[in-house]
């Protein structure tokens, strides 16, 4: 049924309409986290399956739209959430006509289409923001707080397998940790290496890259779809520490290099506690994520800022994404 919100603290005036393009299980979440932000008031979705749809108006009480014309004519934004594919159509057509646009990660189907998804939003008057919900997970937000310098950072991303989710190993997996670390190395890359192992079909089922950036980081990237069990973790290494966040238990913690008592064992490591408090211990899960960059969406449109993950962030880690998929395939890496 529809949420029940709270009205009090509203400002009606700055009230954004939105509409939803895909009805799926993101899609549905993301429905019901809207309903639950001041400010944000859902006009309606999109969805072509009917079924789905009918089951959707019921559940949330919101109106669905089967004319595109009216969809539009109806919203201040749009949140996109159907198959990749279809992204930058229905994105450049939100910006000409000057709607706010949300859209789930990847920013588009091809590097042309994103590049030109970042020149339309530099001639629009409009808000476009790239959904990369794990830039929001509790335990890297907790993470960050400690102005990270990383010198290496160590990326693993491993999936159980599932032979009825058709699963893109860089684009699904290794994409979003792309884009974790370029919004911590403000660096340009300099040097891309990457190989690729699949079991059956034409695709990589597990994939290892490895980005030099101009300021001497290194970062090592693996990704699987194949694993025994789930894992996703990153680890920053610096000259006398070194920071783990568990992504999946949003889990951050926080180890010293400190110097021993004798020659024998001259380094220890100690773990501080200074990680375990605070954010990262309220376990949000991805409806928290979704709700809390939706959120800051809406704020980016009412105070007409930045959005957090911006277009261009969008195709920078697409573009790398891209790059690793060419390593892979041009070097025929793929054993």
């Amino acid at each position: 049924m529809a949420a029940n919100r709270n009205f009090a603290n509203v400002n009606f005036f700055n009230m954004v309409k939105i509409g939803v393009i895909g009805a799926g299980q993101l899609g549905q979440m993301h429905i019901q986290c809207i309903q639950n932000i001041p400010e944000f008031a859902l006009v309606g979705f999109m969805d072509d399956d009917d079924a789905r749809a009918s089951k959707i108006e019921k559940e949330f009480g919101i109106h669905r739209f089967l004319n595109t014309d009216a969809f539009f004519d109806q919203v201040d934004a749009i949140d996109i959430l159907v198959p990749t594919q279809t992204h930058f159509q229905l994105a450049s057509r939100a910006i000409k006509a000057s709607k706010h646009v949300f859209i789930e990660k990847p920013l588009a189907h091809t590097l042309d289409e994103a590049r030109e998804l970042v020149e339309l939003a530099y001639e629009g008057n409009v808000h476009i923001q790239v959904g990369h919900r794990e830039r929001f997970n509790p335990a890297l937000l907790q993470a960050i707080q400690y102005d990270l310098r990383p010198s290496f950072i160590e990326v693993k991303h491993h999936a159980v397998f599932d032979p009825f989710q058709n699963v893109n190993v860089v684009m699904d997996l290794m994409l979003p940790d792309i884009d974790i670390v370029l919004s911590l190395i403000r660096s340009n890359v300099k040097k891309i290496r990457a190989f690729g192992l699949n079991t059956d079909g034409d695709s990589p089922d597990m994939v290892n890259a490895r980005i030099e950036f101009d300021n001497g980081c290194v970062v090592s990237l693996s990704a699987s779809r194949i694993a025994e069990r789930e894992e996703s973790t990153m680890c920053v290494y610096e000259k006398h520490r070194y920071v783990t966040i568990d992504y999946l238990n949003q889990h951050s913690e926080q180890f010293l290099f400190k110097q021993g008592l004798d020659s024998v064992n001259p380094l220890t490591v100690a773990t501080t506690n200074a990680l375990k408090n605070g954010l990262n211990t309220k376990k949000t899960g991805t409806y928290g994520m979704v709700e809390h960059e939706l959120g800051l969406f809406k704020e980016s449109i009412n105070s007409n800022l930045s959005t957090a993950i911006n277009v261009q962030d969008g195709y920078n880690a697409l573009n790398i994404a891209f790059q690793i998929l060419e390593k892979i395939q041009s070097k025929a890496n793929i054993r």
